[in-house]
């Protein structure tokens, strides 16, 4: 029996995440409208894909309403890293804010289903580790992270309230650390960071004194999580964690790619910024059991696909 053809909206579509979620929706024979404001997404990230007749991509900013006919929605649109969230903090929140209200909005209207990419940062500098989905988290509500922080829990409020008063089919992911090609070279998250610098032949930059630990998700495997939970029947709402529960220091990250693009770089350290985290790693039970979903590649490979797309913006 030959599966249904769907209308999928992925807001955010030319970002990181979005363009290889387009990628996977496009090549198993969707229709995907791709919508974005191009703060932080590139063209370039989806132009391979703009000869297909099942690809549209539309200039728009979630915080203005959208009115059209889907199945499906992915609500990726948020910059996602520090110096770009931070650079407009009120339109950050306003984007989390106004462009969850406007596509719950769209969903409830059209009986769509439709999926928010949270993020561990709803978890805070947590308390408890590793965070499972029942955390609450630990937040500081008035600092220089609460517009992505505090932007990110309101919107999964708001998704809960959606579903309880609207009866709306919603999925909430948390997605943890993820890296891979197409992450935007100066966007300031610590893989990208590092991979720049080796190849420049440049001092990597530790902020703090490297012995805070992160996990990191290869993209591939981020996105086979997606697409698992917005194929969860309606009971599942999540949230549910998606990332990688392999830990590592800073450091010990910094060492790894070095090596692996052959490069001798110095490190140096400079002060950790305020509420920077100095644990985060997901508790993924409820994605093994509900998803039937755990991460597949290995740091050493997908650090080296990271690498080699890095390589022409070093030169």
């Amino acid at each position: 029996m030959r599966r249904r053809r769907k209308r999928i909206l992925v807001t955010g579509g030319a970002g990181f995440l979005g363009s290889h979620l387009c990628d996977r929706l496009v090549e198993r024979g969707d229709d995907v409208l791709c919508l974005d404001n191009f703060f932080t997404g590139a063209k370039d990230n989806v132009a391979h894909l703009l000869g297909r007749s099942n690809f549209e991509l539309m200039r728009h900013d979630v915080t203005m309403p959208l009115y059209v006919e889907v199945d499906e929605i992915y609500n990726l649109a948020c910059p996602a890293s520090p110096v770009h969230y931070q650079h407009d903090p009120v339109q950050t929140t306003k984007t989390s804010v106004h462009g969850a209200i406007n596509m719950l909005g769209l969903a409830k209207r059209l009986g769509a289903k439709i999926l928010q990419a949270s993020t561990s940062e709803v978890y805070g500098d947590p308390s408890v580790h590793p965070q499972t989905e029942e955390y609450w988290g630990h937040v500081n509500p008035i600092g220089p992270r609460a517009c992505y922080d505090e932007g990110k829990r309101c919107a999964e409020t708001l998704f809960f309230d959606y579903r309880r008063q609207h009866d709306l089919s919603i999925k909430v992911a948390r997605i943890f650390n993820t890296y891979g090609p197409r992450m935007h070279p100066n966007d300031g998250r610590v893989v990208s960071n590092f991979v720049v610098a080796a190849l420049k032949g440049e001092p990597i930059t530790i902020y703090g004194d490297g012995q805070q630990t992160r996990s990191f998700c290869y993209v591939d495997d981020l996105i086979e999580g997606l697409i698992r939970l917005m194929e969860t029947d309606d009971a599942v709402t999540g949230p549910i964690n998606l990332g990688n529960p392999t830990e590592i220091t800073v450091r010990e990250l910094a060492t790894t790619i070095s090596e692996l693009a052959g490069a001798a770089s110095v490190v140096t350290f400079h002060p950790r910024p305020t509420d920077d985290p100095m644990q985060r790693r997901p508790d993924i039970t409820r994605a093994e059991e509900v998803l039937d979903w755990r991460p597949r590649t290995a740091l050493a490979d997908g650090l080296e696909a990271t690498i080699d797309y890095f390589r022409p913006f070093a030169d």
